[in-house]
């Protein structure tokens, strides 16, 4: 069965020629009211980006995922492995909240948030226009023998864009090893630390590889986002989209002549110049409806308002519409499903809220010592053998910790040489302790004890344990 002529733009992808082999796309530089605002909130996000691991609040890092280590701080606030399901929580959180935009608004966010296109469109993309110029020179720039000229911009703009890459990998160290480490690596030299070098190499390699050359390919191939529009988009989401009433009305799109009158031949408000098709950085056709490979970067509003501008129609040809909108004139409103979503995330970021309110910034857990039991001391007392880990989740060093049991009377020793110790700022103190109870004030083989671990004399955490004694018989 053939498929349809205007449905074959579905057969392949804009990036892929007829050969099945890549072709580079040569987006014409795009201008307009939308690209404004997009290129305000970028610089905005780029410079949230880049100082966000060198912003301290209390003396903790603003942003910072510390894998290797486990230590994260999120807006300034540490959270360590047992702080974990408030990440979970955190994460939840963060991929409904897309969901919803994007039941709602469609790929906006890969058009405006997404760092792939921020960097690409408004680093590396601007910098190869400054080099290369527009559309129709980069095209015959890319034809032309290895001259001098082509040679001369090719060296330059390739070495903007490793020293750019190379930059970024270093924001990105950043976040995963802490930022006072990446500038004291700087001041010490790459030759003092060659074990964190490589890795640095890698992701400048990485990061190159994708703005010079894998490009748009990272948003059509790799990320699987896109592929959620198909799950999450229905005809009442709001979308960049071609009005196709308007544009093509009876008879379809037809050129542009000067005093003609199109309504009266029954044409469209389109003329079909294809520039919203050449403005387009994912080399698609926006007036062959919602696809995959569009990012929603609004490129193709600006330039069909700039075009209805000049042939004295009305803008908005391609705007920010649903489905029901173009066809039934529908406006947009809340779904079912966009108020489950939205209860969804109320509820969740409830409970986070919550948590976070409850969280404490020191942490105890107290463990038995595996194998042990207990065992009997002089004067009927029996003791038990744990051991502890304290967790000080804050930028300030905590000392003067002791501990207290707490309904029970009966003794903590701790194995070091004095009953008190420090907890270092952003760290944990371990280490082993016996406790003693006297047999008569025991109730049967397991006692639930309560420890309460102060700090110059004030409460700060409390944790429970099993303490161990010989059954009783009646």
């Amino acid at each position: 069965m053939e498929t349809p002529e205007n449905e074959n733009f579905r057969d392949s992808i804009g990036t892929i020629n007829e050969a099945g082999k890549r072709a580079w796309v040569f987006p014409k530089k795009p201008s307009g009211r939308l690209y404004e605002s997009r290129k305000l909130l970028s610089y905005f996000l780029l410079a949230f980006l880049v100082f966000s691991p060198f912003i301290k609040i209390n003396g903790n890092q603003f942003l910072m995922f510390n894998i290797l280590e486990r230590r994260f701080n999120v807006f300034s606030f540490p959270f360590w492995p047992q702080d974990f399901h408030l990440f979970v929580i955190s994460m939840l959180i963060g991929v409904i909240f897309i969901t919803l935009f994007t039941v709602a608004f469609g790929r906006i966010f890969c058009g405006w948030i997404c760092p792939q296109t921020i960097f690409m469109e408004m680093v590396f993309r601007r910098i190869e226009f400054w080099i290369d110029g527009d559309r129709s020179k980069q095209i015959k720039l890319a034809k032309q023998p290895w001259n001098a000229e082509k040679i001369r911009k090719r060296l330059l703009k390739w070495f903007i864009f490793l020293v750019i890459s190379f930059l970024i990998a270093n924001v990105f160290l950043a976040y995963l090893i802490g930022s006072d480490k990446v500038v004291q690596y700087v001041v010490e030299g790459p030759s003092e630390h060659l074990s964190t070098l490589f890795p640095l190499g890698i992701f400048t390699a990485v990061f190159y590889f994708v703005f010079a050359w894998f490009r748009e390919q990272v948003c059509i191939i790799a990320c699987p986002y896109g592929r959620l529009q198909g799950v999450l988009l229905d005809n009442k989401s709001i979308v960049v989209a071609y009005d196709y009433k308007r544009g093509e009305a009876e008879n379809g799109r037809k050129k542009w002549r000067k005093g003609e009158d199109r309504k009266a031949l029954g044409h469209g408000d389109c003329i079909d110049c294809k520039q919203c098709v050449h403005v387009c950085p994912t080399n698609i056709d926006i007036r062959n409806g919602t696809q995959l490979e569009c990012v929603n970067c609004t490129a193709c509003i600006d330039e069909c308002d700039t075009i209805m501008e000049k042939i004295g129609l009305e803008k908005g040809l391609i705007r920010y519409a649903s489905e029901a909108e173009i066809e039934n004139k529908e406006p947009f409103k809340l779904t079912a499903r966009l108020k489950g979503y939205i209860a969804v995330l109320i509820i969740l970021t409830g409970v986070l809220t919550g948590m976070l309110f409850l969280r404490n910034d020191v942490e105890a857990r107290v463990l038995r010592l595996p194998g042990q039991l207990y065992e009997h001391k002089e004067n009927n007392v029996i003791s038990n053998v744990f051991t502890y880990k304290l967790v000080n989740k804050t930028n300030k060093e905590i000392d003067d910790v002791i501990f207290k049991l707490r309904k029970y009377k009966g003794t903590i020793k701790l194995v070091s040489t004095k009953d008190n110790f420090t907890v270092p700022s952003q760290g944990i103190a371990e280490g082993t302790l016996f406790i003693e109870i006297n047999k008569s004030d025991l109730k049967g083989d397991k006692n639930k004890l309560m420890i309460e671990v102060y700090s110059h004399e004030k409460l700060i955490e409390t944790t429970t344990v099993n303490f161990l004694g010989p059954r009783s018989y009646n």
